[in-house]
């Protein structure tokens, strides 16, 4: 026996039991490992630290915001595949993807915990939350696919189930909106309303340069604009699934 798990909190005697990964921020962890979504609270240490996220497997994608007044710090695997860990781009922000070891340690998340560095932005002393997410077969997916700048025939991106749900960022060039797009308001394709999730402005319909089509095992991308297929700019994406877990019974894992 090396700990014991409640809530998805750890708890263990790292002062006497030789164990790895063990959190060294406390924190409150709401997880659902099958779907693979958690929120947690923790109060930040000013300081490098770790953080236990509860999800039993590595995090693609977290959103990490002070309760107080800085920006929504987002971290995803696939802003660039050969970029340090410290990448990061803002949820409330059209800025391309930056470059700063104050807010990640050049660290990828694990199985068990994430971790943050000595940036007031993610770190300092004040209350956090984050909301993390890992793919789970079947029910969600996040990545990242380059533009071919096609006004007609963007990229095909495998999810490997139906999309019902998709928010895109260009994490290359700046200026280029978040995006969000979904089945029940455009239940038949194309796919054409889109929400902004760094403005207050709402819902529209965009140009035919923005469209994309729902697949069944994937997404399609219409158009040609900097949102979603500039020539060979990066693109991040989180997907959930229409008929999520229908191929496997219901399983998650």
């Amino acid at each position: 026996l090396s700990g014991i798990e409640i809530d998805g909190i750890l708890l263990v005697n790292s002062g006497i039991t030789p164990v790895t990964n063990v959190p060294s921020i406390a924190s409150t962890v709401r997880s659902s490992p099958e779907s693979g979504c958690s929120i947690v609270t923790y109060t930040g240490a000013g300081a490098v630290g770790t953080i236990g996220h509860g999800l039993n497997a590595s995090p693609g994608m977290m959103i990490v915001k002070s309760r107080g007044t800085e920006n929504w710090h987002v971290y995803h695997k696939g802003l660039d595949a050969t970029a340090p860990q410290d990448y990061y781009v803002r949820l409330n922000s059209t800025g391309a993807r930056s470059n700063y070891d104050g807010f990640w340690n050049d660290t990828a998340p694990t199985s068990s915990v994430f971790t943050v560095g000595s940036d007031g932005g993610t770190s300092g002393a004040s209350n956090f939350v984050a909301y993390c997410f890992a793919p789970v077969e079947g029910y969600s997916a996040m990545g990242s696919y380059t533009g071919n700048g096609s006004s007609s025939d963007g990229p095909f991106v495998y999810t490997g189930f139906k999309v019902s749900w998709l928010m895109v960022k260009n994490t290359t060039t700046s200026g280029e909106t978040w995006t969000i797009y979904d089945a029940a308001r455009d239940p038949h394709n194309l796919a054409t309303n889109r929400l902004q999730p760094n403005a207050s402005d709402a819902e529209t319909s965009g140009t035919a340069a923005r469209d994309k089509d729902f697949l069944s095992n994937g997404f399609k991308v219409r158009g040609g604009s900097g949102e979603q297929n500039t020539s060979g700019d990066n693109y991040v994406y989180l997907a959930f699934a229409s008929n999520p877990f229908a191929s496997n019974g219901g399983l998650a894992r």
